[in-house]
């Protein structure tokens, strides 16, 4: 994340190229107190190139790693096969104790991955649990699971990416049971919590550990200011609105430099706390987390439920925040609940011949006609929507 988000300045321009490539002119940013210019210098470079991919909505597998490899070079200039062409440096400057590295970034637009990557899906962020409260004496750091969940959700919401983030993180979730071996959790939850927001998918967190591991400073250097290595390790699961399954998984792991003294009570909300070493790690982690659920989300199938229905009409709950448009076709199958045990319901979908079309068009839902002479007798609410996405060859002449 970056040190000085308001002062930092990004300039597009669509070049003339075939691949119709796009440059950008981003300035990073990166405190420069101390005497490791060289480690101040790659901060800089990778908060440019993090600014750059998250206006741009490209992507590379580790920002961290990039940075390296432009620092590695003598005029900071690589060129790569990926969607980041090539990178220049245009100025670099520190004055009272920052570090400004502006480059010039040229990228391409990223290549889908699949046609169903045109179309949103809506996961429903909710605020993380702190499983070992106790881990946040050190600093009195108590909120760390709502400010973290805050900036999470930031983090996404700066994104160009398929997944749309849908805020629930003002309440606290006992999600313990989510992340369990018995996977005994309440399905219910995950129902409540899309329904409300009308989202496809919940995304469900806990903070395990911010333990610090050892101290860095000698107890005789009485000069200098205590520093601790301290980590943070987090659980994320996503679970589907529809089938309630988990979906996806992910554990993260990291450790920074925790700079306050012990009796120092830190506030996890501002500025200062988001710029220290420990901090920024903790921002990685959702900067990855962003590029990980793009990736995993992307190709799935853009799915629904019906709301209601009027005889040969339908309202769906998905709307043009999905990138539903007026004549796109929908399958429907019919959703039932099975009993399984211990009173636990799992949800079953029958594929049906019906297909519908989208006549008119809403932010968050939509209504859809029949377009076959088979009457929709059968269908009920709560059955199942699926876009149908034909690939632009079949429309080829």
């Amino acid at each position: 994340m970056m040190n000085r988000v308001s002062s930092t300045a990004i300039t597009a321009c669509l070049l003339s190229f075939s691949a119709q490539a796009e440059w950008f002119e981003v300035t990073g940013y990166a405190n420069a107190y101390t005497s490791d210019r060289a480690a101040a210098r790659q901060e800089a470079v990778q908060d440019a190139i993090t600014q750059a991919l998250i206006f741009s909505g490209a992507t590379v597998s580790s920002v961290q790693t990039l940075a390296d490899g432009v620092l590695a070079q003598d005029h900071i200039k690589i060129k790569s096969h990926g969607e980041i062409q090539e990178i220049n440096l245009v100025s670099e400057n520190t004055q009272d104790g920052v570090m400004s590295v502006t480059l010039h970034l040229d990228i391409f637009p990223k290549q889908q991955q699949c046609p169903e990557e045109s179309f949103h899906k809506q996961i429903t962020v909710t605020q993380s649990q702190l499983i070992q409260p106790h881990h946040a004496r050190l600093g009195q750091i108590f909120d760390i699971h709502k400010s973290a969940s805050e900036r999470m959700y930031q983090t996404l919401m700066q994104r160009n990416m398929t997944v749309k983030p849908i805020p629930f993180i003002d309440k606290n979730i006992n999600v313990r049971a989510f992340f369990s071996q018995n996977f005994d959790y309440n399905a219910q939850l995950i129902e409540s919590l899309t329904s409300a927001s009308n989202s496809q998918y919940v995304l469900l967190s806990q903070i395990t550990d911010l333990a610090n591991t050892h101290k860095l400073n000698s107890d005789y250097a009485f000069w200098q200011n205590d520093e601790y290595v301290r980590s943070f390790k987090i659980d994320f699961a996503a679970f589907d609105a529809i089938s309630k399954d988990k979906v996806w998984q992910q554990h993260y792991s990291v450790t920074g430099i925790w700079p306050y003294e012990k009796t120092k009570i830190v506030d996890v909300y501002s500025d200062t706390f988001w710029h220290t070493d420990y901090g920024k790690r903790i921002q990685g982690v959702f900067n990855s987390l962003a590029q990980d659920l793009n990736q995993a989300f992307a190709c799935l199938p853009t799915r629904g439920k019906i709301l209601h229905k009027d005889q040969d009409q339908l309202v769906i709950n998905l709307g043009s925040a999905h990138g539903l448009k007026v004549g796109q076709e929908l399958s429907i199958a019919h959703r039932s609940d099975v009993a399984g045990e211990r009173n636990k319901f799992f949800t079953r979908s029958i594929q049906t011949i019906n297909r519908v079309k989208v006549t008119q068009v809403n932010a968050q839902n939509a209504i859809a006609k029949n377009i076959q002479s088979r009457p929709m007798n059968n269908i009920q609410i709560n059955d199942i929507v699926e876009l149908i996405i034909t690939p632009s060859e079949d429309f080829a002449l």
